[in-house]
C-alpha cells in the first residue's frame, strides 16, 4: 500500500513539473513575482492584450495596433533580425516594458497617440525588417515584462557599453535617485561589434562646437581648450570643461549628434587647427542593457532571462497577458 501511495505521489509530482516546463521555446515567467498593473487608461482587447495608439512618423498618422504587433516593429528597428534568438527575446521583453512605462509616466508629443515611432521620444521602429526570427522572439515572450517590486522599471538599453555600463544620473542627466536595479557593471560586449563602435573618433568644427555648447547651456567663445571634467564610475564624462567652464556631456552629445559623438566614454579630447577631436568607446548612453552585450551573452549560451538579470538587478520576469 505504501509503495502504491509513493508511486501515485511521484506521478503527480512529475505531472506538475511537466506542466510547469515550457516545451515551445517560450521565455520563462516567474509565477511567484508581484505583477505590475497596466496603465489605467490603456484599453485592452477581449483577451486582455493592450491596444496602442501609435503615431507613425513616416505616415504622419495615428493607427491602432495591439502591443505585440508594435513590439515586433520595435524589435526589428532596434536589433538586427538575424541576431541570436535569446538576444532578440531579451530585447522584446525590454521593448514591451519600455512602452508600458512610457505610457504610465509620460505623454507622447503627438496628439491622440500613446506613443510614436519617433526615436527622439521612444524606440526605433521598422515594419520592413520584421522576419520570422522577430515574430518568433515576440511570440515566445508574449506578455512578458520586467517587474521590480511590483512596479514597471525603466527599461533602458543602448547599442554598445564600451565594456562597462553607467548610472542614469551620469549618462542621462536623470534627475531622480538612481534606481536600485541599476549599477555600474562590466558588459561582455561581443567582439563581432563593428570597430567604429568599439573605438571611434569624431571631429567637430570649432564654430559648430561652440554652437552646440550654447544649445547645451554653456555660452562661451570658440573652444581653445576642452578637457574631460567630472566622470562616473565607468569613466564616462558627466561634464566637459570648455575653456575651463563645465558643460553637461550628455547634453552636448545630443547637440553634436549622438551618431557622431557616439558616447560619453571618452579616452581623449583635443583642440587643434580649429577642430575639436574626440576619441571614445561604445555607442549610446551606456545605461541598462547593452545590445552587443546581449549578443555576446546569447552567443555564449545565456538565456533571455539571464541576459536581462545581468544588466538589471533583482528584477522579475512576469506575464501580464497570454
Amino acid at each position: 500500500m505504501r509503495k502504491r501511495y509513493f508511486l501515485l505521489a511521484l506521478f503527480l509530482l512529475l505531472a506538475l513539473l511537466a506542466g510547469c516546463m515550457r516545451t515551445d521555446g517560450e521565455a520563462p515567467e516567474q509565477a511567484d513575482a508581484v505583477k505590475p498593473e497596466l496603465p489605467s487608461d490603456l484599453r485592452v482587447d477581449e483577451d486582455g492584450t493592450p491596444i496602442l495608439k501609435v503615431y507613425d512618423v513616416e505616415k504622419e498618422a495615428v493607427s491602432e495596433m495591439d502591443i505585440e504587433t508594435y513590439v515586433m516593429g520595435v524589435l526589428a528597428g532596434e536589433m538586427k533580425n538575424d541576431w541570436p534568438e535569446e538576444a532578440l527575446k531579451a530585447q522584446a521583453i525590454l521593448a514591451r516594458t519600455f512602452v508600458l512605462k512610457f505610457i504610465e509616466t509620460k505623454d507622447s508629443k503627438y496628439d491622440g497617440a500613446d506613443i510614436s515611432t519617433d526615436v527622439s521620444e521612444a524606440q526605433a521602429y521598422s515594419d520592413a525588417d520584421i522576419n520570422e526570427n522577430v515574430r518568433a522572439a515576440v511570440e515566445a515572450t508574449r506578455g512578458l515584462v520586467m517587474s521590480y517590486e511590483g512596479e514597471l522599471p525603466q527599461a533602458w538599453f543602448h547599442a554598445h557599453a564600451g565594456g562597462k555600463t553607467e548610472l542614469p544620473s551620469v549618462s542621462l542627466e536623470y534627475k531622480e535617485a538612481d534606481p536600485p536595479y541599476l549599477t555600474v557593471m562590466d558588459s561582455p560586449d561581443a567582439e563581432e561589434a563593428p570597430e567604429d563602435v568599439k573605438h571611434w573618433t569624431a571631429s567637430f568644427d570649432a564654430e559648430a562646437f561652440q554652437k552646440a555648447c550654447a544649445d547645451a547651456g554653456l555660452s562661451t567663445g570658440l573652444p581653445e581648450t576642452v578637457e574631460i571634467g567630472e566622470t562616473g564610475d565607468s569613466g564616462r564624462a558627466r561634464t566637459l570643461l570648455v575653456n575651463g567652464e563645465a558643460v553637461s556631456a550628455p547634453s552636448l552629445r545630443l547637440q553634436l549628434g549622438a551618431n557622431a559623438m557616439k558616447s560619453t566614454l571618452l579616452d581623449s579630447v583635443t583642440v587643434e587647427d580649429g577642430e575639436v577631436t574626440m576619441k571614445g568607446r561604445g555607442f549610446g548612453h551606456g545605461v541598462g542593457l547593452s545590445q552587443w552585450g546581449a549578443y555576446g551573452m546569447a552567443k555564449d549560451g545565456s538565456s533571455a532571462e539571464e541576459i536581462i538579470k545581468h544588466y538589471f538587478q533583482d528584477v522579475d520576469i512576469v506575464r501580464l497577458w497570454d
